[in-house]
């Protein structure tokens, strides 16, 4: 394919024939100072709701905002504590990641989500990965059910939105690539090979109609959910239809390395490796690899980056270096992104909230949450460097 037969044309435009380096230790420590203060921002959160407020989200004009159990971004504090534990093993972080993870266990049993890869993946996934608590795994199996309830033989896809039916009749948005890891592990569990059939089927109708020649994803495919047609491409938190959302191409390439990882269907790693060239070839691309919030609005450079694009984008990177005849050219950008958030995108240590990474971007077209920390951003930094730091060659 042409974005993965130039490797070198791949390493002089994203300008990372240097290796870079990133001080680990540093980066986890103001980590932990940072975490430390949002741990207290929690405790001291002034609401009627704080029973029902589980997990930070953002810091947005001032304000602290924490979620329910049932945002679908509930699952990555827990997360982010998971991975602090993994560093250090300091049972601090341990305690804290086990009493946030069971704050999210009620949405095992929610269909009416998509997400419940983020919520229950990135909580209980990573809390069965380092303790193997066998609770934390039944946990996972009735997600996994959940999930599979929103699959249609009919459409080939798991259903990810129920609103806004003058819109769409049978919306799949890009983002449910992520979802999919939680239906392997399920039939790694159970041996029930339905959730992993699942899971291909989705990659493969998502491979089919979500992407352009160039191998940029639309946001939002409209399926008929009577002969599974596709009615419309689509954005919902992009610039435009025909715009690539950054975030959105950051989850296309983490979810197509993670099924190739599942599967070993070498169309997944063909997939990967073309989205790939066309996030380092794009031309907008800037020189410290941070995306802007979407890649096609005209208003760049004078637009708002997207640090949570750019941490999802490294750590997906890391993973694809570790399977692709490319992986020494995809290991040397996933360095250079990671060291320019740990570098110019991290929060001035005590500041909005204990966010790690500021400069995010949620959803521009609704004014909401731009040029702001996102803890999502913070879960994936952190994933990025355990995965620089435990990288060894192809593993």
């Amino acid at each position: 394919m042409k974005y993965c037969l130039i490797v070198l044309q791949i390493a002089l435009l994203t300008g990372v024939s240097q290796a870079q380096s990133i001080n680990v230790k540093k980066a986890f420590s103001g980590a932990q100072s940072q975490i430390s203060v949002m741990l207290q921002e929690v405790k001291n959160a002034d609401t009627a709701d704080k029973a029902k407020l589980v997990s930070p989200r953002t810091y947005e004009n001032g304000k602290f905002k924490m979620v329910v159990s049932r945002d679908w971004t509930s699952g990555f504090f827990p997360g982010v504590l998971w991975y602090l534990y993994e560093y250090n093993k300091d049972n601090k972080w341990l305690s804290a990641a086990e009493q946030f993870t069971a704050k999210i266990e009620p949405e095992k049993y929610n269909t009416g989500t998509h997400d419940l890869g983020f919520m229950i993946g990135c909580s209980f996934g990573n809390g069965y990965r380092l303790t193997g608590r066998e609770d934390y795994e039944k946990v996972m199996i009735d997600a996994a059910r959940s999930l599979s309830k929103r699959f249609s033989p009919a459409t080939g896809v798991i259903r990810s939105w129920d609103h806004n039916s003058d819109k769409w009749q049978y919306p799949v948005i890009i983002d449910n690539m992520m979802n999919l890891e939680l239906l392997f592990e399920a039939t790694k569990f159970t041996g029930d090979s339905s959730f992993y059939k699942i899971a291909v089927s989705h990659a493969n109708t998502t491979m089919k109609n979500h992407f352009r020649p160039d191998y940029s994803s639309y946001h939002v495919v409209d399926y008929d959910p009577v002969d599974g047609s596709v009615r419309g491409k689509m954005t919902h938190q992009g610039y435009s239809d025909e715009s690539a959302w950054a975030r959105g191409q950051g989850w296309a390439l983490y979810g197509f390395t993670m099924c190739y990882r599942e599967t070993k269907n070498i169309a997944y790693l063909k997939q990967a490796e073309n989205i790939a060239g066309f996030i380092l070839k794009n031309k907008n691309l800037p020189s410290d690899m941070v995306p802007y919030w979407d890649f096609d609005d005209p208003r760049i450079p004078n637009v708002s980056r997207d640090a949570s694009a750019a941490a999802v984008i490294s750590s997906a990177l890391y993973e694809l270096s570790t399977y692709s005849v490319n992986g020494k050219d995809y290991k040397k950008a996933a360095d250079k992104i990671l060291k320019s958030l740990s570098e110019k995108y991290t929060g001035k240590p005590g500041t909005k909230g204990g966010f790690i990474l500021d400069h995010s971007t949620g959803h521009r077209p609704a004014k909401s949450e731009i040029d702001v920390p996102l803890i999502y951003a913070d879960y994936y930094y952190l994933e990025a460097l355990l995965r620089y730091k435990n990288y060894q060659g192809n593993k």
